[in-house]
């Protein structure tokens, strides 16, 4: 199913699906890493479970009317994509205050934010995808006013649905990133991947981190907690 390799990020390589004009194959990386890349680490299994958990969360969105970039999963490490342009602006919607907010504005630790706050982050990582504001994400990508409205309101869509998602398996969604593509006609989909390492997950019960910041502080077993999201996940769907 894999042709050409087109690209290779931090956690996954890209590559044309061989045959299947406007499709591509993701397949995700065991590697992680923190703090734009200074801290980095690879582990076996990583990219089995990052997959598997995206596989699960695009269909469940669907669902709900949110479209995406996802098709199917292809084994174990891999998945069917639409081929998009991606939009150079990451998306970050917080539920309560945590990590950088909290040091930039002075935010208490675990502050709920009623509505959401939605942020967003210029994707570039020579300038370490600096927090910008409607006007800089007008001038430094192709969107529109009415585009950026619309992510923004999609943005808040799939926050009300992880939540729901979440919920079902006693698991609070504090916070999440997103990035989104344009399909060859121009429309704006939901793409790259929802997991533990573009959502920060806490146990609802006892507050235990179940995410990427266990390997960013180093208080966890990074499998184990990806593992434990996963088979929640799979006793519901």
């Amino acid at each position: 199913m894999k042709a050409e390799l087109l690209y290779e990020g931090k956690a996954k390589r890209v590559y044309k699906a061989e045959g299947k004009p406007g499709q591509l194959v993701l397949s995700y990386k065991n590697d992680a890493t923190a703090f734009n890349g200074e801290k980095k680490a690879s582990f076996t299994g990583k990219g089995r479970l990052n997959n598997e958990i995206s596989s699960r969360i695009f269909p469940l969105l669907k669902e709900n009317g949110i479209d995406s970039h996802f098709i199917e999963r292809l084994n174990e490490t891999e998945q069917l994509v639409h081929q998009t342009k991606i939009i150079p602006l990451e998306v970050v919607v917080r539920n309560l205050a945590t990590g950088s907010i909290t040091r930039r504005l002075g935010i208490e630790e675990k502050t709920a934010f009623t509505p959401p706050m939605i942020e967003l982050f210029y994707k570039n990582d020579d300038l370490g995808d600096p927090l910008i504001n409607d006007q800089h994400a007008l001038f430094l990508s192709d969107v529109k006013v009415s585009e950026l409205e619309e992510i923004k309101a999609k943005a808040l869509l799939v926050n009300e649905q992880l939540r729901r998602i979440f919920d079902g398996v006693n698991v609070t969604l504090v916070d999440f990133k997103l990035e989104f593509g344009r399909l060859n006609d121009g429309s704006i989909v939901l793409a790259d991947e929802i997991s533990p390492d573009t959502c920060r997950l806490w146990d609802s019960g006892t507050q235990e981190k179940l995410d990427k910041d266990v390997f960013r502080q180093g208080t966890g077993d990074l499998l184990e907690v990806y593992q434990e999201i996963l088979t929640r996940l799979e006793a519901v769907s």
